[in-house]
């Protein structure tokens, strides 16, 4: 066949998959809003009808924050909405909103991890905090981080809060954050113009809304533009336990299962079976109650952390280390995309494995980083610029700008984005089929 001949069927096929996956978006958003309507439990996308409900009733509110196109976390969304007998009479005693979008969302109430697909927020109805539901640690899979069982141990303790709601009060504050950079997310320049205060249910819904991990990728633009450099929080937010060493359990509040060896965790004393019941003061009803305190942590300290270890109180100290944020992996994070266009080209890159480094004949301690996707796409996302460069798949970089210390991909990324600015072009050393290689990588 000849050349232009498949080069235009391929363009076809692509054109006509894309097509089809734009319509499978659309309607699942148009169904998800048919069916919990008719279903009656949840008041849909109305968050002020919510508030009014729950001022009036004087029950809690339970704010889901859900991206419908998104996979990730699809699971307990249905169990959640359907109504799992695991939660359904919990969900009886709370006010029920399901907002999905995040245009026009209140974003000096609703700080959370932008990278989620699904969120949920216990309120009292006069905007007090609870606590927050809703972590993710990999790009498709979810059973380790969330479950129903989790979700419902959130829920019991959203109402114990409420009960003493008076009696809390105060100790609850530090759950809402300071002031945003902007008062709602269309207001940011980066989707300023591009987005209104609203979903065009009349047009195309999935295009007229901005997704939870646009909020996050316009905040660190907005530092960009204003020449600033991304703060450790843009660029490593919400941190997962298990960077200071703890691994809790997705079936519980805030319960370790592991503690890592010779980690922070394990030198500060906690162990397999802790129940961790606050940090820094606040009361923890899930994992994402754990991140919010790290994401407002500072860069060094101590946060106490009140815990029950087999039945017994007892009050330890989680030591912040220098440098204990960038321990985190970004790269499962969709607001690492934009992150891999301008310090990348597009590239995906994996840390050598011990036997690999041992055949490549490269040490534990230095960069050994190969190149997993090298995508050759052309146009305006500038994820082809490394392949445009002459990257390609199975290259192992081993020298950043003149640099061979040991780097995560997500340090790579980080460090880049805060150390250049477009137009400038990083050499990169790298071993192909045994020969080393000197390449430039643009940066955008």
């Amino acid at each position: 066949m000849h050349k232009l001949i498949r080069v235009a069927l391929f363009t076809i096929a692509l054109s006509t998959a894309a097509g089809g996956f734009a319509q499978e978006r659309e309607a699942k958003v148009r169904k998800d809003r048919k069916t919990v309507e008719e279903a009656g439990y949840w008041i849909y996308n109305d968050l002020p009808k919510a508030l009014a409900q729950a001022k009036e009733t004087g029950k809690p509110l339970l704010v889901a924050l859900r991206c419908i196109p998104c996979e990730a976390c699809a699971q307990l969304d249905a169990q959640i909405v359907d109504r799992d007998p695991v939660v359904n009479k919990l969900l009886d005693q709370f006010v029920c909103v399901r907002v999905v979008q995040t245009n026009g969302l209140d974003l000096s109430l609703f700080q959370y991890d932008y990278d989620q697909s699904f969120a949920a927020f216990f309120l009292n109805a006069d905007g007090t905090i609870y606590g927050r539901y809703g972590t993710r640690s990999h790009e498709t899979e979810s059973e380790r981080d969330v479950s129903v069982e989790g979700f419902a141990r959130a829920l019991e303790g959203a109402l114990e809060l409420h009960q003493q709601f008076p009696q809390v009060k105060q100790t609850l504050a530090a759950k809402r954050g300071p002031a945003p950079l902007y008062a709602v997310p269309e207001e940011f320049p980066f989707l300023k113009g591009r987005f209104t205060s609203k979903l065009d249910y009349q047009g195309n819904v999935v295009k007229s809304c901005i997704h939870c991990h646009q909020v996050g990728e316009a905040m660190k633009l907005a530092y960009r533009e204003k020449g600033e450099a991304i703060p450790d929080t843009a660029l490593y937010p919400y941190p997962l336990p298990n960077v200071l060493g703890l691994t809790l359990d997705p079936r519980e509040r805030a319960k370790v299962t592991e503690v890592a060896l010779g980690s922070s965790a394990d030198q500060d004393g906690f162990r397999e079976g802790d129940e961790i019941t606050s940090l820094s003061g606040q009361p923890l009803l899930s994992i994402a109650d754990v991140q919010w305190v790290l994401h407002r942590a500072g860069e060094t300290g101590l946060l106490t952390a009140e815990i029950v270890r087999e039945g017994k109180p007892l009050r330890l100290a989680l030591t912040l280390s220098a440098g204990w944020r960038q321990k985190g992996n970004i790269s499962w994070r969709a607001g690492s995309w934009d992150l891999r266009r301008m310090t990348t080209g597009g590239m995906r890159l994996d840390d050598l494995s011990a036997a690999d480094r041992k055949a490549a004949g490269l040490a534990d301690d230095v960069l050994a980083l190969r190149a997993r996707m090298v995508p050759d796409w052309a146009g305006k996302t500038g994820h082809g610029a490394a392949h445009g460069a002459g990257f390609k798949k199975g290259d192992i970089l081993v020298e950043l700008d003149g640099q061979s210390q040991r780097l995560t991909e997500s340090q790579w990324l980080t460090r880049l984005v805060n150390s250049k600015k477009a137009g400038d072009r990083v050499k990169v050393a790298l071993l192909r089929d045994g020969k080393r290689m000197i390449l430039e990588l643009p940066m955008q």
